[in-house]
């Protein structure tokens, strides 16, 4: 079965090609350039780049594949969560391609979309966690903890109850100067060796799986506004400490969580998880605890078609889609 997926619910406009689970394309059009002169993403721009970009994307998808419109099987396209108007560009296209050539069509769960990711094989890979296992889900408008038993079995333990940890990396790359997105850039400063300060976590009680990341952030901002000025050193030092904040307590919620469910499998899912020092963190207490780690490639873990194509032909397998006048969903929970 070929699978087109397409994925627009924020700034990324992406289509993906997958057969029989396995990936044939993955193309993404990145608009961070448009938005980082602004610090963030803006709706607007977003939606009418979707709209310039979405033909164009599809059809090198299509192209990158080796096939032709009349070999896809069914189309599966982000509803929600996301932005209202980049999600209706992507799923209006996914819908009219579906009824024109009368395919199959799944309305897709972003948040699902990552949390499957990492059961996606490519060519010499077998390594895929089974059902269940526990799910960090961490990016840049979501942080959840999930136990998944199956595709259509996926249940949130816990939240953050503000800011999402990628959202928290972003502010605090802007308050100390160094830009957009903020992710990539402090895990860079804060891998270069050297001191550390320490700031806060919040919901560090046992047997709470839920998040904070707005005291740590609010932390960091009454730091900088002591200090006369922030040199590269105390840069390095703050990023560092963030980073250690941010990355103990996700660790420490996850790991929790399989080990009171008496899951054997860890995923990290999500823009967040490529992040070099949660991967690195989480495999080492995930051996300290005889559990499983598993994770995407880092380009998977950002947001991509192909976690889209794939979560669409996993419940199309099941025989489940959905109707063409699915409407788009600002907010979707799992």
């Amino acid at each position: 079965m070929n699978v087109l997926g397409i994925e627009s619910s924020c700034d990324e406009t992406a289509a993906s090609v997958i057969t029989d689970g396995k990936i044939l394309s993955d193309v993404i059009s990145s608009q961070i350039n448009v938005h980082k002169v602004y610090g963030g993403v803006v709706p607007e721009l977003a939606s009418r780049k979707h709209i310039l970009n979405i033909g164009t994307v599809i059809k090198t998808a299509l192209k990158e594949a080796e096939l032709s419109l009349d070999e896809i099987h069914a189309v599966a396209s982000t509803s929600g969560p996301g932005l209202l108007g980049s999600l209706v560009v992507g799923l209006q296209a996914a819908k009219s391609i579906a009824l024109v050539k009368r395919l199959p069509f799944y309305a897709v769960n972003h948040l699902k979309g990552h949390i499957l990711a990492a059961r996606i094989k490519d060519n010499n890979e077998s390594n895929i966690p089974e059902f269940p296992y526990m799910a960090l889900l961490a990016s840049g408008g979501h942080t959840g903890i999930y136990h998944v038993k199956d595709i259509d079995n996926i249940k949130c333990l816990g939240q953050t109850r503000d800011d999402a940890a990628g959202e928290a990396y972003d502010k605090v790359s802007k308050l100390l100067g160094l830009g957009y997105p903020g992710g990539p850039i402090i895990d860079k400063m804060a891998s270069i060796p050297g001191d550390s300060i320490k700031f806060p976590q919040a919901f560090r009680q046992k047997r709470s799986y839920e998040f904070s990341f707005s005291g740590v952030k609010t932390a960091v901002a009454q730091y900088i506004s002591k200090q006369n000025s922030i040199n590269n050193e105390q840069a390095h030092a703050i990023a560092k400490g963030f980073q250690q904040s941010v990355v103990d307590i996700l660790v420490r919620k996850v790991v929790l969580a399989a080990r009171e469910k008496q899951v054997k499998n860890v995923v990290l899912a999500g823009g967040v998880a490529a992040n070099s020092a949660l991967r690195k963190h989480a495999l080492e207490i995930c051996i300290e605890n005889d559990l499983l780690l598993f994770a995407p490639p880092k380009n998977r873990c950002t947001d991509n078609a192909s976690m889209i194509a794939f979560a669409g032909y996993l419940a199309l397998q099941k025989s489940m889609t959905s109707p063409l006048d699915t409407a788009p969903r600002s907010n979707w929970p799992l």
